[in-house]
This record gives structure tokens, C-alpha cells and sequence, in this order.
């Protein structure tokens, strides 16, 4: 018998994530993935895992899984910092801990960040699609969304485990967000340019997934008229009619008739994963 968890509450979105589903753009595959990799890649370190084994991302609220199978497991709760516990005791966040047969680990609501990363030891290995275990919520791909009572799989563990004190990366308060010029740029006036890159936005609720959407002034454009769908690549910035910003993270389409104003680079988009509602996002030029 293999070891493996019972989901004992899913929370409100919580995904199966490893490095993403990459080469696939040219069919209409998004690349998926955990949003925030270098806390991804730090708490599989911790547990001795290949820095690409499938983790467990959590979106807010955190979730709780019962180990099952004929071994303890060791585990590691990071990204967004939150209550952690073992059958209801006290257990230290950011750092492994050893999870006996039958007991419930639980990742409580998130208290600085927005999402948390799970990683236990032999990683969560469901059936790969297209090479990789990452769910994808606009195509579909890869495991579903978890659910009460779902079941998951974990691998034989693998490397003895990180022993270092290792700090994890802090949550933005505020979000900078380095900005190259995009291929739509000279649709945009210069005021707008100009603003873009002066004024204050928010990070808002209706940010997801898929794209990180802000508030704040609207963009005005140079020309009318619509284009047609082109090429879309991770962080991308998209300025739909309302004039609004929208940053494309991991399950972006790979397509899109909106202009593109600019391009954050993928090292920068990190910190997007735990921007909460309401955070102040800057765009700045890059260097």
C-alpha cells in the first residue's frame, strides 16, 4: 500500500501544481503552474524533493488532508503564512514536520499573503497530462479543483531533506511590477503611457488565476477598433475596453484580441501570487 492523503476539507480553491505544462502554447495550452515558484521549489527543498514535484497550492483559507498508507509523511506548509496544525495541535509553519498515519495536517486561513504551497515527501504524482500534474482552470487539463473526500497519491520519498534554515520570500505590500514595452504600445496615448507608469493602482477582488486585475485610472487609447487574436505570453499586460491593466499569470489563454501595453517579467510575477485585494501595484519601467 502506497502512501497518500484523503482530503479532509478543500478549501475554496485549492489546485494540484507543479512547474506548468510549457511547449504547448502553439495548440492552445495554457502553461498552468504554481503561481508563486520560488515557494513551490523552497518547500519541496524542505521535504528533499526534485524542485518540480506537484505540490498543493491553497487560495486564502487554507486545507486540511489526512495521511493514509503504511508510513508517516513528512510535509511543509510555506508561501502564504498561516496557522498550522497536527490533529488540532500547534505545528511550525515554513519548517517539516513529520505527519503520522491517520493524522490530519491542516493549513488554517492565510494571515499575511494570499497562497499557501503543501509539499510532502515523493510529491503528489496523479496521472500526468501533456507532462505535467498541474491543474489548469481554463482548459480543464490536469486534476480537477480538489473537493471533499477526494484521494491523492504521493511518490516513494526521494533525497534526504533540506536541513538548512532557509528564509522564505516576504509578501509585498506593495507590488512593483517592471515593465518592458509591449507589442501594442503605440495604441495607447502618451498621457496613458505616462500614467501608467506614474499613477497608483490596486490589486482587485476579481483577480484570479488566470490574471491579476487592478483598479485605479483607466488608459486611454490612440485608435479605435479591435485586434485580431494574437499571440499571448505569461505577463503580458492586457488592456480590455474598460482601460484597466490586466497582468496574465499561469493559466492565461495563449491568445487575445485586447492590446498589449507591456511585458513583466516572469521573475517579477511572483509576488502577484500573494497579492491580496486592496495591495498598491506600480508599474515601472524596466531597466
Amino acid at each position: 500500500m502506497s502512501a497518500g492523503l484523503d482530503v479532509v476539507r478543500a478549501g475554496a480553491l485549492t489546485t494540484v501544481q507543479d512547474e506548468g505544462r510549457t511547449g504547448w502554447a502553439h495548440l492552445g495550452v495554457p502553461r498552468a503552474g504554481a503561481l508563486d515558484g520560488p515557494a513551490r521549489r523552497l518547500a519541496n527543498r524542505l521535504v528533499g524533493n526534485a524542485p518540480d514535484a506537484a505540490v498543493l497550492e491553497t487560495t486564502l483559507d487554507g486545507c486540511a488532508v489526512r495521511v493514509t498508507g503504511p508510513r508517516p509523511v513528512l510535509a511543509v506548509v510555506g508561501g502564504a503564512a498561516c496557522r498550522v496544525t497536527v490533529d488540532g495541535r500547534p505545528a511550525p509553519w515554513g519548517a517539516p514536520v513529520r505527519v503520522p498515519v491517520g493524522a490530519v495536517l491542516e493549513a488554517g486561513p492565510a494571515v499575511r499573503g494570499l497562497r499557501g504551497y503543501l509539499a510532502f515527501a515523493g510529491g503528489l504524482v496523479p496521472g500526468p497530462v501533456l507532462g505535467s500534474r498541474s491543474a489548469d482552470l481554463l482548459s480543464g487539463l490536469g486534476p480537477p479543483v480538489l473537493r471533499d473526500g477526494d484521494v491523492l497519491p504521493l511518490g516513494p520519498p526521494g533525497a534526504a531533506p533540506c536541513a538548512d534554515t532557509v528564509p522564505w520570500p516576504g509578501v509585498p505590500g506593495e507590488l512593483v511590477l517592471p515593465l518592458h514595452p509591449g507589442p501594442r504600445e503605440r495604441w495607447f496615448t502618451e498621457a496613458a503611457l505616462r500614467t501608467l507608469t506614474s499613477a497608483a493602482y490596486r490589486v482587485s477582488e476579481r483577480s484570479n488565476r488566470i490574471g491579476l486585475r487592478t483598479e485605479g485610472p483607466a488608459l486611454r487609447r490612440a485608435r479605435d477598433g479591435e485586434l485580431p487574436s494574437e499571440g499571448m505570453v505569461l505577463g503580458a499586460v492586457q488592456v480590455p475596453p474598460d482601460g484597466l491593466p490586466v497582468v496574465f499569470l499561469n493559466d492565461h489563454p495563449t491568445t487575445g484580441g485586447y492590446p498589449v501595453v507591456g511585458v513583466v517579467a516572469e521573475a517579477a510575477l511572483a509576488g502577484a501570487a500573494q497579492a491580496v485585494p486592496g495591495t498598491p501595484v506600480r508599474f515601472v519601467r524596466a531597466a
